[in-house]
């Protein structure tokens, strides 16, 4: 397996270090892969990979599909990437995308970032209306319950879109919530076709939100942006509307953040 990551090779490598690495580097390129594929792939026994892939699976970052008992990556991963996210400051890249935004189209705008099954909101500009959603910022709502949330799970492959909910009932808060992973995975689909993503009173009551993702320049999603309202000002010709300003925005970040 060729080594794609720059640095210099150590004077006293860990060659079982070094072999956890090179499969999760592995898995990053294939999606999935059985033990002896993996075997295979490093030169070393199946009973070395099998142990390799038992510890990195014991620390969550690959999980193992019981039906095809292939491997893929886990959601530690995710979370380290998220961390590194929080870490750059995002929040000061966008804000004053934001703030333009919030002026555009009258209505609150939220930053926000996926942490596991929910959404953590990075920050907010609130709308100057005398009714309007409030600041967020800090505060969490499930991702498949949400517009912000199904944008940035958009981002995923269905693979890890099964990692992130095993069951295939999903947990219910509104009449209007997606309740079944099948039906997030078609809501998915339709986000990645026309760009963005709507919640329609299915997390909190009388509250609605469009929201476009957040990708740099690599094409990975890195945050979303969703404007949110009240119910009553989000008719279907209404996020027509404030769709596209969404999107543009929200396409202005990621080219900020490189």
């Amino acid at each position: 397996m060729q080594n794609d990551v720059p640095g210099q090779k150590p004077a006293y490598p860990i060659e079982s270090v070094d072999n956890a690495l090179s499969l999760l580097l592995l898995l990053r390129e294939r999606r999935a892969l059985t033990v002896s594929e993996a075997g295979r792939e490093l030169g070393v026994a199946a009973s070395t990979a099998h142990r390799l892939l038992a510890m990195l699976q014991y620390r969550g970052f690959v999980a193992q599909d019981p039906a095809t008992k292939a491997y893929s990556l886990g959601p530690v991963l995710a979370e380290l990437g998220l961390a590194a996210v929080r870490g750059m400051d995002i929040r000061a890249e966008a804000r004053p995308v934001m703030e333009r935004l919030v002026a555009e189209v009258g209505e609150t705008v939220h930053l926000g970032v996926l942490r596991g099954t929910e959404v953590l909101f990075l920050d907010s500009v609130e709308s100057a209306r005398a009714l309007r959603v409030a600041d967020r910022t800090g505060m969490t709502l499930p991702a498949h319950a949400s517009a912000v949330g199904k944008a940035l799970l958009s981002g995923l492959p269905t693979e890890q879109i099964a990692i992130l909910y095993p069951e295939p009932d999903l947990p219910s808060y509104r009449p209007n919530t997606i309740t079944r992973r099948e039906d997030l995975e078609r809501a998915l689909a339709t986000v990645r076709e026309r760009g963005y993503a709507t919640n329609a009173d299915e997390s909190e009551a009388g509250v609605s939100g469009v929201a476009a993702p957040i990708r740099d320049s690599a094409g990975r999603v890195r945050a979303a942006l969703t404007v949110s309202a009240p119910a009553s000002r989000l008719s279907e010709d209404q996020v027509a509307a404030i769709a596209p300003a969404t999107i543009r925005a929200a396409n202005e970040i990621g080219s900020r953040l490189g």
